[in-house]
């Protein structure tokens, strides 16, 4: 599993994808961006076990579906496996902090997913990761000025987009990764399908952008 099909340079760049809160105060996620009125998301096969220390040692927890309190199963997280499934990690509980994308395989240590300490307070199932990826990004708040819409990554979006700045978008299909700076470095915001008015919802800097896809 992957974000996109880019070249990658580390370990940590084929596993992991931090995301921190872009613009102002992070909010909790919203249902709304991940499914469709009526959809039922499957659950089945999707893994993640949680090791309170490093080397996948000390007491663990399995999680198998979304989980927005973990810290009465574990106290601290310095190793995971990913058994299945893409995920993503909040510091806080209820969706909220700073995000951490992982993508099945084994992370011995936190820094192996980038984080910053060894807090992982809750966490969800990434959903539409199969099947077509579309998204169109707007020059202006709600979905005014120009459009432009991709269907696949973009490692240098201002040779294509020629405006300083990303004010909305609208993810049609599929999931993404903003990132800050082009070849996908800097800081991230994971944008599931949905409508996203103001850039609040991440800096309205983008310098590439990437799909979180199944291989």
């Amino acid at each position: 599993m992957g974000v996109g099909n880019a070249p990658v340079n580390s370990i940590a760049d084929v596993k992991a994808y931090r995301t921190e809160p872009f613009g102002q105060k992070s909010t909790s996620w919203r249902p709304s961006h991940n499914q469709q009125p009526g959809e039922q998301f499957n659950y089945i096969n999707k893994s993640i076990v949680f090791y309170e220390d490093k080397n996948f040692q000390g007491r663990h927890f399995e999680c198998c579906s979304d989980c927005p309190e973990l810290s009465s199963h574990f106290s601290r997280c310095n190793s995971i496996r990913v058994e299945s499934g893409n995920w993503v990690l909040y510091e806080r509980p209820n969706y909220l902090g700073t995000q951490y994308i992982l993508t099945s395989g084994e992370y011995p240590d936190y820094q192996r997913w980038m984080g910053y300490n060894d807090s992982i307070r809750s966490c969800r199932v990434i959903r539409n990761t199969s099947g077509k990826f579309r998204i169109r990004l707007y020059e202006r708040p709600d979905f005014a000025g120009q459009m432009m819409e991709f269907s696949e990554d973009n490692p240098n979006l201002p040779e294509n987009w020629h405006h300083p700045e990303v004010h909305s978008c609208n993810v049609m299909d599929g999931a993404w990764v903003f990132y800050e700076h082009p070849n996908y470095r800097g800081h991230q915001h994971l944008l599931e399908r949905g409508e996203y008015r103001h850039f609040n919802d991440w800096r309205s800097n983008v310098g590439s952008i990437r799909r979180v896809q199944n291989l």
